[in-house]
């Protein structure tokens, strides 16, 4: 309690859905977080069985959870993720869109991308994003608010690779959907980590690498963290403590991009 005010990080009675919430990934960790919170999660990946071995070990420490299969690129796909949201827990309050290709997508000069794998990148990183928003919103409206949090990167600042475009475009849905949003109370930021240990992580920038060696002489403190220092993170931007912040990019990389 400070001055009369109280600062609420709980999410007791709300339904969240998190993409890409697989065993192994960033995902897997924004799920445990929601859940123990207090929210109902929906954890969603392409990888069915694996969103379904998250939910379980969530359901098996006493949370509600569910796993279901999502393609995010496909419409009628992300229909059912919400309405099995909405039939099971009641609705959707929280809409974490997580889901990306990372590892796989081509690092190299984006003239020389073959034009389907772009198309497919941008599919799943930005499309993808925008479908789930577009399906969970009515379901928010209908409970009076809610909270849109896209996974962006430090990638995209600036963007050198076909990953960091479609993470730089990411932004823009989120301050567009921030401001087309705000009237029916329903905020729309964005996470940007920095190298986090996930399994997609060290697949990308593994031990060794002179990537490595290079970034850790551009970060001002760590450059490098596990899944969980994303979560407070996650937390503020979802629970009533954050209510008052939306259209906004945060950054969670120990000092790698700075912006003033």
């Amino acid at each position: 309690m400070t001055d009369g005010v109280s600062v609420d990080w709980s999410l007791q009675g709300k339904v969240a859905i998190v993409t890409g919430a697989a065993t192994g990934g960033i995902g897997e960790t924004y799920a445990r977080t929601l859940a123990t919170a207090g929210a109902a999660v929906v954890c969603a990946d392409i990888r069915e069985e694996s969103a379904a071995k998250v939910a379980a070990a969530l359901e098996a420490d006493g949370h509600r959870a569910v796993g279901v299969g999502v393609d995010i690129t496909d419409p009628d796909s992300v229909e059912t993720m919400t309405r099995t949201a909405a039939s099971t827990f009641g609705g959707v309050d929280v809409l974490v869109n997580n889901a990306a290709l990372m590892a796989t997508v081509d690092q190299g000069p984006v003239l020389a991308c073959d034009y389907d794998h772009w198309k497919h990148v941008m599919d799943v990183n930005l499309n993808g994003a925008y479908l789930c928003s577009r399906s969970a919103v009515p379901y928010m409206r209908e409970r009076g608010g809610g909270r849109i949090v896209n996974q962006t990167s430090g990638g995209a600042y600036p963007p050198s690779t076909l990953y960091g475009i479609t993470k730089l475009a990411l932004v823009g849905l989120t301050t567009t959907l921030a401001r087309e949003l705000g009237p029916s109370r329903i905020t729309a930021n964005a996470i940007a980590p920095g190298l986090v240990e996930s399994e997609a992580g060290k697949e990308l920038v593994p031990e060794g690498s002179p990537f490595r060696a290079m970034i850790k002489q551009v970060v001002a403190m760590e450059p490098f963290a596990a899944p969980e220092e994303l979560s407070g993170t996650l937390l503020l931007l979802t629970t009533p403590a954050g209510r008052w912040i939306t259209g906004q990019v945060v950054h969670v990389d120990g000092g790698w991009v700075l912006r003033p």
